[in-house]
């Protein structure tokens, strides 16, 4: 059987990208990125405020920690509801021997359910991310544009107006994007973007409105992926945190600033018998010399600045 010519006609084929979204572009050959103060690694740490719905619908999909079995799935839903009334805390308190001010990603259902948790953040001087109207609300290619662009509107509006912040960045619920998502987005005053994971540092996005950014918001080396998938010990999860920052850490002495994020799910890391993994990390990445712990924003506005 011969293959048509017309099998092989794809408008978008060419070197690099299969899109215009953004640039081709291999790491290595980038300008050497210099950190505030002569830093070496920018950490990142962005703990999750999720609210999973009791009848969650999975459309199109179930998300990661979604409700498992028949409703009502109270098993599931109040493990789920236990980061945010305990885990999350005793993150705080991790964070806060070190002097670390987070990127706590929030669901808007948390903010209106739960103020005084997001009061909490905001009186630690957090940065307030955008993480959705609530885990049964994804984005995907099957939303109408129109209602799409209302869940971002909603879920903005409330997260600013309850944590008197500009809520620069969106973590999309579960990372899942329409084509449409980016643009909704930088039309509504978003800045970065933490749903693609193709990259160690940030880089800019097209829209129709202007400049959008991604930063590197890595699943392969959070503690759902770990600990919960992967069925890991809490001291592979240590470890595997630890190692991530030695290799950037040597990188940044010959190749110029990296970035170590780190995602974290209260409700995981937060159970009593997990979090010292998730100190001990902390205590080996903060020993270093030349370690900027920084917000989402502060690690965009330096990146940027650096680019001209």
């Amino acid at each position: 059987m011969t293959i048509p010519d017309s099998y092989l006609a794809y408008a978008n084929r060419r070197y690099g990208m299969d899109h215009d979204r953004y640039d081709w572009s291999m790491l290595p050959q980038r300008k050497p990125v210099v950190w505030p103060n002569g830093a070496r690694v920018a950490l990142w740490v962005i703990p999750a405020l999720e609210w999973f719905p009791l009848d969650m619908k999975g459309v199109p999909f179930k998300p990661p920690g979604a409700m498992q079995t028949a409703y009502p799935d109270l098993r599931h839903y109040t493990l789920r509801d236990y980061g945010n009334r305990v885990g999350i805390f005793r993150v705080m308190q991790a964070l806060d021997r070190h002097g670390i001010r987070a990127s706590v990603a929030v669901n808007a259902a948390v903010a209106a359910r739960y103020p005084t948790l997001l009061q909490e953040c905001t009186r630690r001087h957090w940065e307030v991310i955008a993480n959705g109207q609530d885990m049964d609300h994804l984005h995907h290619a099957g939303l109408d544009p129109e209602v799409e662009r209302k869940i971002i509107s909603d879920t903005l509006a409330l997260l600013r107006k309850a944590s008197g912040q500009a809520v620069r960045g969106w973590l999309s619920p579960a990372k899942s994007e329409s084509a449409a998502t980016l643009d909704l987005l930088a039309a509504a005053g978003v800045d970065y973007v933490c749903d693609w994971v193709n990259d160690d540092m940030p880089y800019a996005m097209r829209t129709q409105s202007g400049a959008l950014h991604a930063l590197p918001h890595p699943v392969d080396i959070d503690d759902y992926t770990i600990l919960v998938q992967n069925h890991h010990t809490e001291d592979d999860f240590r470890d595997q945190l630890c190692d991530q920052f030695d290799l950037l850490y040597k990188e940044s002495e010959t190749q110029g600033g990296r970035i170590m994020a780190v995602s974290l799910h209260p409700w995981v890391i937060g159970q009593p018998y997990r979090i010292k993994a998730l100190e001990d990390a902390l205590q080996h990445i903060m020993g270093h010399s030349g370690v900027w712990a920084a917000t989402g924003s502060e690690i965009l506005d330096a990146w940027s600045a650096g680019q001209s």
